[in-house]
């Protein structure tokens, strides 16, 4: 009996854990994109790659942040919306946000599976966007850096070397020269 319980015991935290490894990564370049975005013009660099990815507004985007979604996030629920008949809808986005706000709160493995997609182009997008950030944000640091630079002022010149004393002459001594 007790080896019963101590095998259940084992095995349920296994049947427990429904994340697959694409959700674990997705959810990983999700926190790094937040990550990116920590900062204000983090955010606005965030912001953008949003809309130009996936061609929505301002409005969009802020409305998926008033419901407490990191940029991560949104990216996740705007690409499965993307692989859903019609596209980036809000209709669509509204299904996926109540999916997954839940009740009962669903993850994003099980939610592509349930609409008939796969987190694997979702993911490859997300990968994308988030080198794109970095690369942007290294740009960024770079013209931030060189701007600064020119405008340091110059060091001052070296100092004048003091005049070497001149050496005493000596006494002549007798005998030798």
């Amino acid at each position: 009996m007790f080896a019963g319980l101590f095998l259940c015991a084992a095995v349920i935290p296994a049947f427990a854990q429904k994340n697959s490894r694409e959700e674990r990564e997705l959810e990983t370049i999700s926190r790094e994109l937040d990550k990116s975005a920590a900062k204000p013009e983090g955010a606005q660099r965030a912001a953008a790659r949003i809309k130009a990815e996936f061609g929505v507004d301002d409005a969009r985007v802020q409305g998926l942040r008033d419901k407490n979604m990191g940029y991560g996030e949104i990216s996740i629920a705007l690409g499965l919306a993307q692989g859903l008949p019609g596209g980036i809808t809000d209709e669509n986005v509204q299904k996926i946000m109540a999916l997954r706000q839940g009740p009962p709160v669903m993850g994003w493995g099980k939610m592509a599976k349930d609409l008939g997609l796969k987190l694997g182009p979702v993911m490859s997008n997300m990968k994308k966007m988030s080198a794109k950030m970095r690369k942007q944000e290294k740009a960024d640091k770079v013209k931030k850096e060189k701007g600064e630079k020119m405008e340091k002022p110059e060091k001052p010149g070296k100092p004048e070397k003091a005049e070497k004393m001149e050496r005493p002459e000596r006494p002549d001594k007798g005998g030798k020269r």
